[in-house]
């Protein structure tokens, strides 16, 4: 008997702490001591992976690759200009790299408004990203500075206790485009070898070309050098090998871009277009970064 009472408790303590997280993103929605003259009109309402389509069809895929676990939405009202609404969309996205790899595939640039880990506020979006969540922000009136009060509004109900992905602090800051750096679950630079990492893209000479620089990361020192004999097949078919080591490779593409890589443990380290000079100067301040 009272290995029974001991199931059904523990069933009953499973059970809650289900509830609980299924209803956690919803207490993220503010819903009390509002900006004076808003209210919730509508929602909040729950997406998951199955519903997800209804909200966002068009882009759903895309969240499904940064590993989306759920989102709630809502829609607050100026009661005074009943056309003057706000839509909040917030999205588990399960840890911070994804939340930040999101973020980072709809920021525009940089126009950093203090909220979050990172956030970009414009015209009538705003978006930023902190803990696992990423949150979007949408005004039927521009008004950066009302959308930046809101930001705030939710990021105060968020825990703010993981930092950003470390790889982000790995590129050299000089000549780096201001918010270019970005995060690829797979398919990094449009090669399939290179699987999951992070990009930046840098000031040209001539103000056309976007040199770029890379961290490739795999599971171990086995997959990233194997990695780089791929990235040397490649290039044998579609440009030009200069120089092949066990760590290293110098080339170009077909396009006669500038390439180079090393590999640093389990990371595959790139530069693409700086030139030979300045491909040697990126590539010194990479591999130190990297620790």
């Amino acid at each position: 008997m009272k290995k029974i009472f001991l199931y059904i408790f523990l069933l009953l303590l499973t059970w809650g702490s289900l509830s609980e997280g299924a209803t956690s993103l919803q207490s993220l929605v503010p819903q009390r001591n509002l900006p004076e003259g808003w209210s919730l009109v509508d929602g909040p309402k729950t997406y998951t992976k199955k519903t997800l389509f209804e909200r966002i069809n068009g882009q759903a895929g895309l969240f499904f690759k940064y590993g989306f676990q759920k989102s709630v939405f809502a829609i607050y009202q100026n009661q005074k200009d009943k056309e003057n609404q706000i839509e909040m969309d917030i999205y588990d996205m399960g840890s911070v790299l994804h939340a930040f790899g999101i973020f980072s595939r709809f920021r525009n640039g940089e126009r950093g408004g203090g909220v979050g880990l990172e956030s970009f506020i414009e015209g009538q979006s705003g978006i930023f990203y902190q803990e696992k969540y990423f949150i979007m922000l949408y005004g039927t009136e521009p008004n950066p500075d009302l959308l930046k009060r809101w930001s705030l509004l939710i990021s105060k109900t968020i825990p703010n206790s993981l930092p950003p992905p470390r790889e982000i602090g790995f590129f050299p800051r000089e000549g780096l485009n201001p918010g270019s750096v970005q995060y690829f679950p797979d398919g990094l630079l449009g090669r399939k070898f290179l699987g999951r990492g992070f990009q930046g893209t840098y000031q040209g000479k001539d103000g056309t070309q976007e040199p770029k620089l890379f961290v490739a990361i795999f599971k171990n020192s086995q997959e990233a050098a194997n990695a780089l004999k791929q990235y040397r097949d490649d290039l044998t078919k579609n440009g030009k090998i200069h120089q092949f080591e066990s760590n290293t490779l110098w080339g170009h593409e077909d396009h006669r871009r500038e390439v180079h890589l090393v590999r640093k443990e389990a990371y595959l380290l790139g530069a693409i277009g700086f030139g030979k000079e300045g491909t040697r100067a990126r590539m010194d301040e990479l591999i130190k970064n990297v620790k």
